[in-house]
């Protein structure tokens, strides 16, 4: 990509996303359906100023784990501990019903036991990163749905993963070795703890090091490092590294540093985040959307049916919270976007051949509908609760 034209694509990434971050605030909604959005405007579907390259999607990527590690920054391991048993009921009926019911409705269409599985996995995933930042946007997320619906969203992430790899090793070999599959979702549950145990238990040696630097941007270069580390360690592990990110910011919380480094992050993050949420307009496909097109039929009806399947399945996750005073709707649409996780299914999906073109487009519509729609109605609830 020439330097010109990766400087203009920040050019207008920048000022769409200010804009319609701004007009969506404006309207009581949160920034990131604003930035959404102006990915959808600038994409190849209407005016064609943006397209999603490898060098942009690295610095989206970056700017996620910056955003987990922000989350991870501002919340409280022992909260998240309190509502660990909430988490984990959510994270499991939010993978097996949306799993379920997409499964049953693609054998009802008649795609292939491979396509079914597939498409039913593709439901479960679940967007930490746009949960997160509507739940900082709206000033929740500290509150007990805040943090059932980011710790579930995580166990759906390693879950999903972990579904994912069986998936592609069925398609490549036309067996699952299950030996490979708990090797996986044990080194991904293992990576989590050992990193937050650990971790908490050196992270003096952190500050130690830090107070002993005179260098300017110490800290905060210092506090990106190791976010940058655990993000790598965790794809060196096939983890995604949002896990990794996430586990530094909730160990750099419990350190001295704390409040600074929440405080210095913030720019930083602003710079990378908002590229992240607009590649995820830029991949929304409008043209999948017009009903007058005859062949897109039957793309839209089972679009339709999944977008339904995805709804349900995560709405009734949201009943599985524990508690009377947990505002259950609130979490079942915490749980909601499929974001960047459902695009990450969707193209290995098409890549490695297990679905066609009309599936993939389908799986879009799912995956534009839920990360759209999610902060509005993230908005409504939580101001009614």
């Amino acid at each position: 990509m020439e330097l010109k034209a990766f400087l203009w694509s920040l050019i207008v990434i920048y000022i769409t996303a200010r804009v319609m971050g701004e007009l969506a605030v404006r309207f009581g909604q949160s920034s990131v359906l604003g930035e959404l959005l102006a990915g959808v405007l600038v994409g190849g579907s209407l005016l064609g100023w943006v397209e999603e390259t490898e060098t942009l999607k690295l610095l989206g990527e970056v700017g996620v784990m910056l955003l987990l590690f922000e989350v991870g920054l501002e919340s409280d391991l022992q909260a998240f501990l309190k509502v660990g048993r909430s988490a984990v009921v959510v994270a499991t009926i939010g993978v097996v019903a949306p799993f379920v019911l997409g499964y049953g409705l693609a054998v009802a269409m008649h795609m292939t036991r491979l396509q079914a599985i597939f498409v039913g996995a593709t439901l479960t995933a679940t967007s930490v990163a746009i949960s997160a930042r509507v739940l900082f946007d709206l000033g929740k997320l500290k509150t007990q749905e805040g943090n059932i619906i980011l710790g579930a969203a995580v166990l759906d992430d390693i879950l999903g993963l972990v579904t994912l790899s069986v998936i592609v090793g069925l398609a490549e070999s036309g067996t699952v070795s299950w030996l490979e599959v708990s090797r996986t979702a044990g080194l991904a549950f293992l990576f989590l703890g050992v990193a937050i145990v650990v971790g908490i238990r050196y992270a003096h040696l952190f500050s130690r090091l830090v107070n002993q630097m005179k260098t300017r941007g110490r800290l905060i270069v210092a506090a990106v490092t190791f976010a940058l580390l655990l993000g790598y360690l965790a794809e060196l592990m096939h983890i995604a590294p949002i896990v990794g990110a996430f586990a530094a910011g909730l160990v750099l919380a419990r350190t001295e540093h704390q409040s600074h480094i929440e405080e210095t992050i913030k720019p930083v993050a602003d710079v990378f985040v908002p590229i992240f949420f607009v590649l995820v307009g830029v991949a929304v496909e409008l043209s999948y959307f017009n009903p007058f097109n005859a062949e897109n039929w039957p793309l839209l009806l089972l679009a339709g049916g999944l977008t339904l399947s995805a709804f349900i399945g995560k709405l009734v996750a949201g009943l599985g919270a524990l508690g009377e005073q947990v505002n259950h709707w609130a979490v079942g649409v915490g749980m909601l976007p499929r974001g960047e996780v459902g695009l990450i299914f969707a193209g290995v999906g098409l890549s490695h051949g297990i679905v066609e073109e009309g599936a993939y487009g389908a799986i879009l519509v799912v995956v534009a509908l839920t990360t759209l729609v999610s902060p509005i109605l993230f908005k409504l609830l939580f101001k009614q609760g």
